[in-house]
């Protein structure tokens, strides 16, 4: 008698692992090990990781592409509003700073919570339960090219701005001119 192929229930149902991969999408064996760093013991805890894109990159930018929506707005707004109120265009820099010594942190967090919630429904069909992953993570592509037209559009306001001078009519110095030479006839 010909033995009966068994498939095992487990087959239907993906690794942990698998689902944190599939949830995170490009580069996610590099925040893979950033996220080991978090859970070590059985509650989560910080550890100082760093994000070079989300500190070089727009922050706000580095969010939404992740889909951090809530973050992405505290990091618009955080700047700008911090700015405003201190007078002072380089607290910019102290926001760049925060992003990236925790990015990768938060961004765990986003992913256990977003995995937590999928993994609550009931998935029959592994393909629905990879399309809802791959819907709630992965990346939004677009944000890189508008990106890029953000700081191309930078660029060129800054060479704009010095070759006009400043807005309050303030020139920027000008080479001084060369003393003439002073005769004794």
């Amino acid at each position: 008698m010909p033995e009966a192929l068994i498939v095992a229930p487990a087959a239907a149902t993906l690794s942990d692992e698998t689902l944190w991969r599939q949830f995170i999408g490009p580069h996610a064996d590099h925040y893979m090990g950033h996220f080991k760093k978090f859970s070590l013991g059985d509650e989560p805890k910080f550890a100082l990781t760093w994000n070079w894109s989300a500190f070089l990159y727009i922050s706000f930018f580095w969010f939404l592409y992740r889909k951090m929506y809530v973050y992405a707005l505290v990091y618009a707004l955080g700047p700008m509003l911090s700015a405003y109120v201190t007078r002072d265009v380089t607290v910019g820099l102290v926001w760049s700073i925060m992003a990236g010594a925790t990015a990768n942190y938060l961004y765990y967090w986003h992913c256990r919570e977003q995995i937590g919630e999928i993994k609550k429904s009931a998935w029959s069909d592994p393909m629905k339960q990879d399309e809802a992953l791959k819907e709630a993570g992965g990346v939004q592509p677009y944000v890189i090219w508008v990106g890029v037209a953000m700081y191309i559009f930078l660029a060129l306001t800054m060479i704009k701005l010095l070759q006009d001078g400043l807005p309050d009519g303030d020139q920027l110095p000008a080479k001084p001119a060369k003393p003439a030479a002073i005769s004794t006839t």
